[in-house]
């Protein structure tokens, strides 16, 4: 399926709009290093748009001293795909994982 061709105009658009939303994502992933969220709260948060598409490892590996490693231990045994997004999470996994990561 070939890209559609966009004008100069809609490009600028499309680059301001992913400039946001990776700002937002780098927001989330701050609040979570320092405490000022939890995993709970974003988890809940799945109406957000920008939430909603954030890998979940992305996500995981923002929690202190959970690395790439630990990361994928949890994913697996919950039995997470790597590739998933949180808006594909099912509640049996958002739980699972609030409950193993609540206190973060």
């Amino acid at each position: 399926m070939p890209l559609p061709k966009l004008t100069l105009e809609e490009k600028k658009q499309a680059l301001k709009k992913a400039q946001q939303v990776r700002s937002q994502r780098a927001k989330i992933r701050q609040d979570l290093k320092t405490g000022k969220t939890t995993i709970r709260q974003v988890l809940e948060n799945v109406d957000n748009d920008v939430v909603a598409k954030m890998r979940v490892a992305y996500l995981l590996e923002s929690l202190p001293r959970i690395g790439k490693v630990r990361t994928r231990k949890i994913m697996n045994d919950i039995g997470i795909d790597e590739t998933r997004r949180i808006q594909g999470l099912g509640n049996r996994q958002k739980q699972a994982l609030i409950e193993r990561l609540g206190n973060h």
